[in-house]
């Protein structure tokens, strides 16, 4: 089974190359700060300083994973190798010793130790019929500094700017999502507001886990299993620790820096700072070091070992933004295939959008966010939509969920409790609610990972004036999730559940603008839970049946989607667009989906038989007459690129320790702000995931592009000369593009003496220059910086590039910068005096089109924006939508003669860049990358509809129902709300941490539970004397009529009118 579900693995993965980063070794280094004792993490004091961690990734020196594609026994594995590197002449190769508990059991992979003529024994390792990838072995680099708690804000997301580093807070690879991913944040910053520790935050009591306690379960007979730094083997707080194994090359299975402990406390501590589920079977893998190192083979290793030992619930508090790493996403697509529930965080790189960590971005994992006790979304917690999909889709709603990730408390070290915050903290959280959970249904054959995710989802909290990709479906609610949970039947279902194009703040940015006739169609991804088996398959298609009285037949609307759901979901892509009848209608029309999902029977011997599901999407929307021309604005998506999977570099080369452009660039993930500002503005903003070539201009005033990075097909460029001519206008925000500095910010491996280069530079300018060379412009490859003022605003030019050729015809504004390509290349600083960055121009032709051109996007991108250039932009929309250009440029003092071009050479494509290797329009051709051909247009296939002549629902928000699920069914005990209880320290336990929660159930409090029945036999025994002695007093007495006072009528009838009831428990 486990050998098939690879093969599949293996038919749905692509085989694109992984790029990593490595440290460089120049003058932008510096050193990793020394580990630190573990010692000072013991420290009182410690409660009050911010831990601060750096995180990066080596290749390892002649060191490769060979992957292959099934299980096989050590000795298979070594001879598919050995047959593979027979026929390759002077290779020196060993295969690396791996000593763990996984050694003994058959593997999926190997690492293999190459030394000589690497590349053509690659290849041929590539070839073998048996080997899946071959992939570099990479060394994960963790280090901890303590800083005064006043030096940092712990929701501080601005970073710091240096030149002496070059150096990711957001690795190539994984890293841990403590708060800011790089920031443990300790109880001791407010520690002046005394009601905290008088009140305790016992998270697991604030969710009522103490009900299902009472209940009886406490995760009895679950599995869980924490992906960390280890835990000491005498902790206090730990009763099941059924298995502690070490990864590592260290020989400790201990904690030495405290973070898997914590993660393991919230989970499963069973005092002080109780966790969700203290009788579960807690496996503790070790897969960093005290030197906070880590390799990709120990990961897989234990991952491998948690399906051997039918793990039922994973915690994996790390991420990266790297959803290409193959090894690892193709392991954890195995992972959950094997039933195991992943819980991951969500990243803390909030409050950007566009800004989700791998693995918790997968359809099959359960990707968590945080909120504070007060129920706001973190800041630090980052925000959808996913961007696997981009350019030409779009992104799926995570997080899936949210929970409380700030200043939660778990266990310490060795003993007693510290609190942190970060979505690391919240993804325990949830993991610990998952396996309380799922101790609590008699059929655990029905728990899998997605049937666990449909019951987190449908029980979720709705948050008020909060997105979905903030909040996902909302916040955590254990008790709707065990009434779910404990009536739930397999089924299918959606996420989300519905679609309303008219409901704000939730749908955006749906909701944010109408469509209408001619517009680009409206995309919605929508993934598809199957819980009724690791695979499934849609049958037929689904249907789109629109509800006639509801204007539905107005609405058109196209649907693609997996062929196969595997493992446990897939997606359903709905595109939604205006029927030509209604180009001059306003309105909301309504209709829905119906999408039958169908999996094998698991105890069908025959395998014919197939349990199936059907759900339905309602859809509503709200249409507008098609806007004018001058109003409609096209958002060039389709030449944006980004990492993974290539090493793209950030725009503003001040961000030293943010380098990676991984955002998305879209309008709705790192130029949110930028669109919002140019809808609040009456504009209508469309995307365009295709070539230049698959658009009407004709629709549009003007087409945007900015910071592109890919380049362009010669059909593009004569096709939009052809636009423009014809009265479409074009707006650039180039960026910079410098080869000196390219090959000076590329990252060394001192292992392997390989360096790691930008494949282009913050837009690709050479390209650019292609596009608009017809017109006599060009961008140059300086690179500049600085404040200056234009039109009376205050401006800031961040590593942008200068215009070097304009028509003499045009307007051109220049300024006074610093050149930051000679800071950057020889640390001198000089000013320069009249640097081109803005130009305006009127193309000749009768009714043709306008074109600006501005050498700088960060001031309308969200990622490191300082003063923002919206009225720049919205100067720029009234030239090229109206002609009308703004005095304020044309009679500035800055205006100056447009340049020739001739005093200095344009730019030219780095030399032996590898941009073909992820480009769309390149492809590689003896050595010198070449166009492809033009792909076609995406062609989407209408839905027939098949109209019903009934009334549509009025309200689509309602808590997501399963099919069959009744809640009334599943009652709860009669219970109070959390109240902090305390009881008496044992001998050596600590009090550092407040007043200890309540009394857990399970062996540690046997004694305590026996007395308290004693106790209250006896206090309701007195109470039942207490009445007995009154009432016989009462009937000896003489009765004396008193004379009725007839009570006011309105009384009477309330009386009447108010049923005696008791108190409810709220849930």
């Amino acid at each position: 089974m486990i050998v098939r579900l690879c093969l599949l693995v293996a038919f749905l993965g692509c085989r694109l190359p992984v790029v990593g980063t490595e440290e460089d070794s120049g003058p932008f280094s510096t050193p990793f700060p020394s580990p630190l004792n573990a010692d000072a993490l013991l420290s009182p004091n410690c409660s009050q300083l911010t831990l601060k961690l750096d995180f990066s990734t080596k290749v390892v020196k002649h060191e490769y994973i060979v992957v292959f594609n099934g299980y096989f026994t050590a000795k298979a594995r070594s001879d598919f190798i050995s047959s593979a590197l027979r026929d390759v002449d002077a290779v020196n190769w060993r295969i690396v010793r791996r000593d763990n508990p996984a050694s003994d059991y058959p593997s999926d992979f190997e690492v293999v130790e190459i030394r000589q003529d690497t590349r053509s024994s690659l290849l041929t390792l590539q070839d073998h019929p048996y080997i899946k990838r071959v992939t570099p072995q990479r060394m994960v680099l963790r280090s901890l500094k303590l800083t005064d708690r006043n030096t940092l804000h712990c929701f501080d997301t601005r970073w710091v700017q240096k030149w002496q580093s070059w150096q990711s807070s957001r690795p190539l690879r994984r890293t841990s999502l403590s708060l800011g991913s790089g920031f443990w944040h300790a109880t001791g910053r407010h520690s002046s507001r005394r009601l905290l520790r008088a009140i305790p935050r016992h998270v697991a009591q604030i969710l009522q886990a103490d009900v299902l306690w009472q209940m009886g379960h406490t995760g009895s007979g679950v599995k869980v299993a924490v992906f960390d730094t280890g835990l000491s083997e005498k902790h206090p707080h730990f009763k099941n620790v059924k298995e502690r194994t070490n990864w590592t090359n260290e020989k400790t299975l201990d904690d030495g820096l405290g973070h898997g402990t914590f993660v393991a406390g919230v989970i499963a501590s069973m005092r002080e700072c109780q966790g969700f589920a203290p009788d579960s079977e807690l496996h503790i893998f070790r897969v960093f070091t005290n030197n906070q190192v880590s390799y990709t083979s120990w990961f897989l290793d234990a991952f491998n070992y948690a399906i051997l030992k039918k793990i039922d619930v994973l915690n994996l508090s790390i991420g990266g933004p790297d959803f290409m790493d193959h090894p690892f996403v193709d392991k954890v697509w195995e992972l959950t295939a094997n039933k195991v529930i992943m819980v991951s965080a969500i990243g803390n790189d909030g409050p950007l959008y566009g800004t989700l960590n791998n693995p918790a971005d997968q359809m099959d994992v359960i990707g968590v966010g945080g909120i504070d006790f007060e129920d706001n979304i973190a800041r630090f917690s980052s925000r959808g939509m996913t961007t696997w999909e981009l350019p030409g889709g779009y992104g799926r709603v995570k997080p899936d969920i949210v929970t409380y990730g700030s200043g939660v408390r778990g266990s310490g070290l060795k003993e007693g409790c510290r609190s942190l915050s970060g979505t690391s903290v919240a993804s325990p959280v949830v993991a610990g609610a998952v396996t309380l959970l799922a101790s609590t249904v008699l059929n655990r054959e029905l728990v899998n990972p997605a049937s666990m995710k449909q019951a987190l989802i449908a029980s979720a909290r709705r948050l008020p004036g909060v997105n979905m990709f903030e909040q996902g479906h909302g916040k955590l609610d254990l008790l709707r999730a065990y009434q779910i949970l404990n009536s739930y039947k397999p089924q299918a279902s959606l996420s989300p559940s519905y679609i309303d194009l008219t409901e704000c703040p939730y749908m955006w940015p749906y909701c944010s603008q109408p469509i209408y006739y001619g517009g680009m169609p409206a995309i919605v991804n929508v993934t598809i839970l199957n819980g009724m088996g690791v695979t499934g398959r849609i049958v037929d298609k689904p249907i789109w049946q629109p509800y006639l009285p509801q204007n539905g037949d107005y609405v058109d609307v196209a649907v693609s989607y997996s062929p196969v759901l595997w493992p446990w979901a897939g997606y359903l892509a709905v595109s939604v667009s205006v029927a030509k009848k209604a180009a001059s209608w306003e309105g909301i029309a309504q209709g829905h989906v119906m999408v039958t999902v169908a999996s094998p029977a698991e105890n069908d011997v025959s395998n014919t038989g197939e349990m199936t599901s059907t759900v339905k999407l309602p859809v509503k929307v709200k249409i507008v007459p098609t806007p004018p021309r001058s109003k409609r604005i096209l958002w060039d998506q389709y030449h944006n690129l980004r990492y993974p999977p290539g090493y793209f570099p950030r725009d503003n080369l001040r961000m030293k320790n943010d380098p990676l452009d991984w955002n998305g660039d879209h309008i709705h993930t790192n130029f949110r702000d930028m669109y919002q500002h140019l809808r609040s503005m009456g504009y209508f903003v469309e995307v365009l995931g295709a070539p230049i070539t698959c658009f009407d201009a004709s629709q549009y005033g003007t087409l945007l592009m900015v910071d592109s990075e890919e380049e362009y097909f010669p059909e593009e460029i004569t096709k939009l000369k052809r636009d423009i001519d014809n009265g479409l206008s074009l707006i650039i925000f180039s960026d910079w593009y410098n080869t000196s500095v390219m090959r000076k910010v590329k990252f060394y491996d001192e292992n392997t003496r390989q360096w790691w280069m930008p494949d282009t530079g913050g837009a690709n300018v050479p390209a650019l220059n292609d596009l608009i060379a017809v017109w006599g412009m060009a961008f140059s490859d300086g690179l500049y910086e600085g404040d200056f003022t234009m039109a009376d605003h205050d401006m800031y030019y961040a590593s942008g590039c200068s215009i070097a050729r304009f028509p003499e015809d045009g307007i051109v504004i220049a300024q006074t910068l610093k050149d930051q390509g000679l800071e950057v290349l020889k640390q001198e600083t000089a000013v320069v005096e009249n640097v081109p960055v803005l130009g305006l121009y009127q193309t000749p032709s009768d009714g043709g089109g306008r074109i600006a051109l501005y050498g700088d996007s960060n001031c309308i991108d969200d990622s490191h924006r300082q003063k923002d250039c919206f009225w720049l932009l919205d100067a720029l929309l009234q030239y090229t939508s109206y002609s009308m250009t703004p005095p304020s440029l044309t009679h500035s003092k800055n205006r100056v003669v447009p340049p020739t071009g001739t005093d200095r050479p344009l730019p030219q494509r780095l030399e032996g860049n590898h941009l073909y290797r992820y480009s769309k329009v390149l492809e590689a051709h003896l050595g010198d990358p070449k166009p492809r051909p033009l792909p076609a247009c995406p062609h989407l296939s209408w839905a027939k509809p098949q109209p019903l002549n009934e009334t549509a629902p009025s309200n689509l928000w309602k808590h997501q129902k399963l099919l069959s699920v009744d809640m009334d069914k599943v009652v709860l005990p009669n219970v109070r709300l959390y109240r902090p209880q305390v009881r008496p320290l044992s001998p050596g336990e600590s009090g550092a941490w407040d007043i200890p929660g309540g009394i857990m159930p399970g062996r540690y409090n046997q004694e305590v539970g026996q007395t308290i029945p004693m106790f209250a036999f006896l206090g309701a025994m007195v109470v039942l004397s207490f009445f007995v002695v009154q009432l016989t007093k009462a009937k000896s007495k003489p009765k004396r009529r008193k004379p009725r006072v007839k009570r006011p009528l309105y009384l009477q009838q309330q009386q009447q009118q108010t049923p005696h009831s008791g108190k409810n428990p709220t849930v």
